[in-house]
Formats: C-alpha cells, sequence, structure tokens
C-alpha cells in the first residue's frame, strides 16, 4: 500500500491531468475509463463529475414486446389480445381510456366498439383522424365482463402506460373518464369536478373528460365534452371542421 507522500504524489498529478483535460473542454469522464483511479479523480477534483452514458429512449415496439410477455395480474390469463394502443407514435395528442372492452379484446386495438365509434366522431370534428392522434387505456386487458378496473390491476399495469407517454412525448393528453383522470392525476376528485380545466401531467397538458361510453347513456352531456375539446383545439392550434354529436 502506498505511503501518505505517493498519494499526495499521486493526487497531485492527477489533479494536474484533469485540470489539462478540463481547459481543453472535456467536462467529465465516463466510469470504467480512468485507469482503476475512479476514487482518487473524484478526491482530487470533486468539482469535475463523470459524465453519464447516453440513456437510448424507449419506443412504442420496444414497450409492446414487453407486454407481449406479460402475466404480472390475472388478466392476463383470460385476454384474447394485448390491447395495446394505436395511433401516431410522435401524437402531439394522446387520448387515454380506461380499459378494453370486448370488441377490443377481440381486435385488439382500443375504442373499436360503439364508444369507439363516437370518439372517432369527436376526433374527426376537432379536424384530425385516429391515426394523427395516439389512443391507449390505463389496462390493457380486458377485465371479464367489462366491469371497472381493481385497484391493483392499476397498480400493476400503470407503469406502461406511464412510459407509452414518455415515448410519446405529447402536448396534450385527454383523460377519458374517472379512472383515466384520476389515475393520471392521482386524485379522487369526480370527473364532474376535474372537467373543463387543464392540469398538469409531469409537464404535459391534460385534460379530463367524459368517457364516450358514458355519452351513449348521457347525450346531454356531448356539449360539455365538446367545449373541453374546444379548449384542447386552442391549445394544439387546431380549427374544428365540423361539430359531430
Amino acid at each position: 500500500m502506498a505511503d501518505n507522500s505517493e498519494t499526495k504524489e499521486t493526487l497531485a498529478a492527477l489533479r494536474a491531468y484533469l485540470e489539462a483535460l478540463q481547459e481543453s473542454g472535456v467536462e467529465g469522464l465516463p466510469f470504467g475509463e480512468v485507469n482503476g483511479a475512479d476514487e482518487l479523480a473524484m478526491v482530487a477534483e470533486p468539482h469535475l463529475s463523470y459524465a453519464a452514458a447516453p440513456v437510448t429512449a424507449e419506443t412504442l415496439d420496444g414497450i409492446r414486446a414487453e407486454m407481449e410477455q406479460c402475466h404480472r395480474c390475472p388478466l392476463a390469463t383470460t385476454r384474447t389480445n394485448l390491447v395495446f394502443g394505436v395511433g401516431n407514435p410522435q401524437a402531439r395528442l394522446v387520448f387515454v381510456g380506461e380499459a378494453p372492452g370486448h370488441d377490443e379484446d377481440l381486435q385488439g386495438e382500443p375504442f373499436v366498439g360503439e364508444a369507439g365509434q363516437l370518439l372517432t366522431k369527436i376526433i374527426q370534428a376537432m379536424g384530425l383522424a385516429r391515426q394523427d392522434v395516439y389512443i391507449c387505456n390505463v389496462l390493457k386487458c380486458r377485465p371479464l365482463h367489462n366491469r371497472n378496473p381493481l385497484p391493483a390491476e392499476i397498480d400493476t399495469c400503470i407503469p406502461y402506460l406511464f412510459r407509452q407517454i414518455e415515448a410519446i412525448k405529447p402536448a396534450v393528453i385527454v383523460a377519458l373518464g374517472t379512472f383515466a383522470a384520476q389515475t393520471l392525476l392521482e386524485t379522487k376528485e369526480p370527473i364532474s369536478r376535474l372537467r373543463g380545466r387543464f392540469h398538469d401531467y409531469r409537464g404535459i397538458q391534460l385534460m379530463p373528460t367524459f368517457h364516450p361510453a358514458f355519452l351513449l347513456r348521457n347525450s346531454a352531456m356531448k356539449k360539455e365534452v365538446w367545449a373541453d375539446m374546444q379548449q384542447v383545439m386552442k391549445r394544439l392550434g387546431l380549427v374544428a371542421i365540423q361539430r359531430k354529436d
């Protein structure tokens, strides 16, 4: 083991080396490339930080491939198809619903049933097409008999939704219904009180509104949803082609 004088000489030499690197424009060194002197470098020049290795951004395809193998909850054993999401992977607008239904489970695509047809009309009324936006759900597997998602199922599946949103990096999220809004905003406030104004989701503007399935049973509430979508359109700089009821 080197004595104190040898250690001081090593530190002095290392300090001079790091100062020369800094003057030449180098702001940090990667781990594993300091010839075994990592700890000495940190002591010699603590204001020089090691450069972190670049992080490769996740893709939707990569997340989906991982989910195809997911059996973290019992819903994986009863699903017909994984209902991951569909649309533009670089969409500025993302719609998030609750969970797949019967039609979605059969086709492996979100919002393709009667409620999905209404959502398509809303999207078209905003001057967009389904392929312009991204559509997904909190849960990726259908709960049997279309029951409400269980808290444990949401807790298990929600990290995948977080990763989807991070991969897409939209400007605006529309949370369709109670479960999507409450889950993303981490609140117990009812959708009737959440809708009508933007909320912050990790730096992204989020607009809660009623679920299309709710509108099928309560057609009088369509005007509230349209008012919410007009706010979204204004935020995105969109012009409506026509209103669809």
